[in-house]
């Protein structure tokens, strides 16, 4: 039997092919299906009324600029923010023991000491730097040398500034939304096109504004600009100081103690009928949010007691008076002489607004999507008794009492300070977490510092994502079968020749 090299040819080169590709695909294939292990970064969110720890992760092998980064875990601390520890020596950096013990279990030991720790404190701490610069600063120390006795890379304990803090908001909520960059079957980060969303944040001693912003910035302190992938963002951002959830209670509440003269007993039109409380003037004016309302004489330590009312129309009215809406240096304000331009775009609300958001609509019943429901709601709540309320809501605890007051304060921010109306305020969003991540300032605030969001744009191929992996091996296994198909029937056609069969 004699064959000719020109009929063996191209099934020879076909099988040659099927083999070289496969094993390729093998060797390649071996290390994408064992990835290396997942990298990781610690965040404290070192808030007013508590801090919280956020452990984040992404991949090894990827890039530090290619947008990976999900969250792992949180943790939320026991007892007050590291603010509340001033002249308590040793007490703040105690408080994140049991933290910082649970990060170093879910953190693989051999990534340790390869895991940036941040700690942010926001406006707890620079309240106390106002009243108490000294003991600001031995706490901060205080926790920083605790962080460091943990196996971590310890990259600093800070104050954020609030714009910073409002930034960082914003950042985190465009990254999870993928609206800077996102990644496309083509392997290639792709820009999406899509526009940003502003980021409405309300703390317990702070609340924030930003969002994109085209129109004239008549103060300039109230603009910052970012660039991210290559793109340019120029931003409206407002961190208002005292007007968080709980310094906003203090406010009120040192406006109501005002307007009835701090006597013994003082009715409380935001608190629900039949609620009846003691608390100490230290409580309310021990806080430089409230100190120019102390009465004359005064005794921190003298109490009064507050006699819940339950009236919409009275708690507004207080309400309003913590506000500033008649002066304003610039053509227009929100309030406290702030210059504001038009809300533009699509929002996410996040933090105390989703909270009070949701505790409106899990017990009235009311859709808040509209001005108008937003106050039908809050109306509703504000006219419940305590015992109403403690019904429909069993498991709020001492938090019930201030649901009419959040919520009236929300409707004064948003509708009158803010001014989203009819249209914009359906453009709102509001969220606790984006995925299984929690919106926040946190992550945004690693992502900038690690230089895990890049200022110039991607330019770089992944790899090839598993399921055209899978495509390729199964092609080329087809090419094989077909190379040993057509040889073996090349090889049948030749003895078929050769026994002159017909």
């Amino acid at each position: 039997m004699e064959f000719r090299s020109s009929q063996i040819f191209v099934p020879v080169t076909l099988l040659l092919l099927g083999i070289g590709t496969i094993l390729l695909l093998t060797i390649s294939s071996r290390d994408m299906y064992a990835p290396p292990p997942d990298m990781y970064g610690i965040v404290l969110d070192a808030g007013s009324s508590h801090t919280s720890m956020y452990i984040y992760k992404w991949p090894a092998d990827k890039l530090n600029d290619t947008g990976v980064v999900s969250q792992h875990s949180e943790y939320h601390v026991k007892g007050g923010g590291i603010s509340s520890y001033a002249g308590q020596p040793g007490a703040a950096g105690r408080s994140l023991e049991d933290c910082l013990k649970n990060a170093t279990l879910e953190i693989p030991k051999a990534r340790h000491q390869l895991t940036p720790i941040y700690l942010g404190a926001t406006a707890g701490m620079r309240l106390l730097n106002i009243s108490d610069p000294k003991g600001c600063a031995s706490v901060l120390m205080e926790v920083g040398e605790k962080i460091k006795s943990y196996p971590f890379n310890f990259k600093g304990a800070a104050i954020i500034s609030g714009q910073k803090e409002g930034a960082y908001g914003w950042v985190t909520v465009n990254y999870l939304l993928e609206n800077f960059i996102k990644y496309g079957f083509i392997g290639r980060w792709l820009r999406p096109g899509k526009p940003t969303v502003g980021a409405l944040d309300f703390g317990g001693a702070s609340t924030q504004i930003t969002f994109v912003n085209q129109d004239h910035v008549e103060n300039p302190e109230e603009q910052m600009a970012l660039r991210l992938y290559g793109q340019n963002y120029t931003l409206y951002t407002h961190s208002f100081l005292c007007y968080g959830r709980d310094q906003m209670l203090r406010k009120l509440l040192a406006q109501i103690l005002k307007s009835q003269s701090s006597g013994p007993t003082v009715f409380h039109p935001c608190y629900p009928e039949g609620l009846v409380v003691t608390v100490t003037l230290r409580s309310v004016f021990d806080s430089p949010c409230t100190t120019a309302l102390r009465p004359t004489p005064y005794d921190p330590e003298a109490t009064v007691t507050l006699k819940g009312t339950g009236d919409y129309a009275f708690c507004r009215g207080n309400m309003s008076e913590i506000f500033d809406f008649q002066t304003c240096s610039f053509s227009k304000c929100s309030f406290d002489q702030v210059f504001q331009p038009n809300v533009s775009g699509n929002f996410m609300a996040f933090s105390a607004f989703f909270y009070v958001h949701a505790f409106l609509e899990r017990t009235t019943g009311v859709a808040v999507n509209t001005p108008a429901k937003l106050e039908e709601a809050t109306r509703a709540i504000c006219n419940m008794s305590f015992k109403e309320m403690s019904i429909k809501a069993p498991n709020e605890g001492s938090r019930l009492q201030d649901y009419c007051a959040a919520s009236v304060f929300i409707n004064e921010l948003l509708l009158k300070a803010y001014a989203f109306d009819e249209e914009s305020f359906t453009k709102i969003d509001f969220q606790k977490k984006a995925g299984d991540t929690s919106v926040g300032w946190a992550l945004g605030y690693m992502l900038i510092l690690s230089n895990l969001v890049p200022a110039e744009s991607l330019s770089v191929r992944k790899a090839l994502p598993p399921n055209i992996w899978v495509f390729l091996i199964a092609l080329s296994t087809l090419l094989l079968v077909a190379a040993l198909g057509l040889l073996v029937c090349h090889s049948f056609q030749q003895q078929k020749g050769a026994r002159g069969d017909p």
